[in-house]
């Protein structure tokens, strides 16, 4: 039988392997790579670059205007600068996984020049607005403590959503008023909490005991957040229950990862440094963190716009020349 380890989509199982056993990537980020790949193999197919007449993707016939034509077609599809980014990442990783095991001899890739990003602000609430969004769960029922207990720890905290449903109950120190956050890469960081996320968490401490005397499942769960099952919460049913409450209650478009950027907002409003809002949110790079910049500036020059009398538009009380 003809070696085939060529092949776009055998490749793309080594590399698979490779993420999981050696790099240790989470499973998070697996998913992530190998849909990307997978797309652009599937784009390759769909438009006859570096095929084989018998329809396979042969690696050795992908070249700069294949990986061009890629980014043509995410363009045209309105991918946003960062998604290409990303996408153009995973395959600049692929490939020099696949020079260092000597499939091909050059990453074309790192030779192409990535797409811009546009500056897109991302959503916030204001402080009021996320008191109020605080104060929507029921405070009674197993159901409305946990949902409360998780809004106040993603404001407290602005922890990601994998984050939080990678807690378990050793991460929570509540009497220190602590939590050890495992995030990207595997890193941990300790961020503090404040103290309406203990009395939150607290109460659901209680109502999280009570459903598992109930369900009495034959090993107890090891996360902090848990379904009315007695099972772990995953990330979808994160989002889900987030989604619930942002939905119906506010009028323009927020998700779930509005919260996060608005604990970042509130927290350089207030002035805190852009250094210890890195730490907290477990950005790798400072540059990350200074998009939240661009908010309190914009806020800034709107009461700089309204308040200083050099910036009003010139009318009548304008002096003459």
């Amino acid at each position: 039988m003809k070696n085939k380890g060529w092949l776009v989509n055998n490749l793309i199982e080594t590399f698979h392997i490779h993420l999981v056993a050696e790099k240790n990537a989470s499973p998070h980020t697996v998913t992530g790579y190998l849909k990307d790949l997978n797309q652009f193999c599937a784009f390759l197919r769909q438009s006859g670059h570096a095929c084989t007449p018998e329809g396979e993707v042969d690696i050795h016939q992908v070249d700069r205007l294949a990986v061009r034509s890629y980014l043509a077609y995410l363009y045209q599809q309105s991918s946003t600068g960062t998604t290409m980014n990303r996408k153009l990442s995973a395959l600049s990783s692929f490939f020099q996984f696949l020079c260092r095991e000597n499939h091909i001899k050059t990453n074309i890739v790192k030779t192409i020049p990535a797409p811009r990003k546009k500056n897109a602000l991302p959503a916030y609430l204001s402080v009021d607005e996320m008191f109020r969004l605080l104060d929507l769960p029921d405070n009674e029922g197993f159901l409305g403590v946990r949902d409360r207990a998780m809004l106040e720890l993603f404001y407290s905290t602005g922890m990601r959503i994998s984050e939080l449903t990678g807690l378990t109950l050793d991460s929570i120190h509540l009497d220190e008023r602590r939590v050890n956050v495992l995030g990207k890469g595997k890193k941990e960081r300790i961020l503090p909490l404040g103290r309406k996320a203990v009395d939150a968490v607290r109460a659901y401490l209680k109502e999280r005991h009570t459903l598992l005397e109930k369900k009495k499942p034959e090993t107890p769960p090891a996360q902090l957040f848990l379904n009315t099952r007695g099972g772990a919460v995953t990330v979808r049913g994160v989002r889900k229950i987030l989604d619930r409450y942002l939905g119906p209650a506010f009028s323009r478009g927020l998700s779930p990862h509005s919260i996060r950027h608005s604990f970042a907002t509130h927290l350089l409003e207030s002035g805190a440094d852009l250094r210890s809002i890195q730490e907290m949110l477990g950005h790798a790079s400072l540059s990350t963190t200074q998009k939240y910049t661009h908010l309190t500036i914009d806020r800034l020059m709107e009461t700089y716009d309204k308040s200083h009398p050099r910036a009003q538009q010139s009318g009548a009380n304008s002096s003459k020349p």
